[in-house]
């Protein structure tokens, strides 16, 4: 039974970083050239 305590702990520490690490991501700024990317890939739509 410790041993199932154990591995359940370990998930739950392993949930928490993936949830931490996702959030992180959210929360990250686009870099400006995948702006600029964008942009002229838009641009480009518009233009057919």
């Amino acid at each position: 039974m410790a041993e199932s305590k154990g591995k359940s702990r370990l998930h739950q520490q392993i949930d928490e970083n993936l949830k931490r690490v996702y959030e992180e991501a959210l929360n990250e700024e686009i870099p400006d050239r995948f702006k600029e990317l964008i942009a002229r890939l838009r641009s480009k739509e518009v233009g057919q």
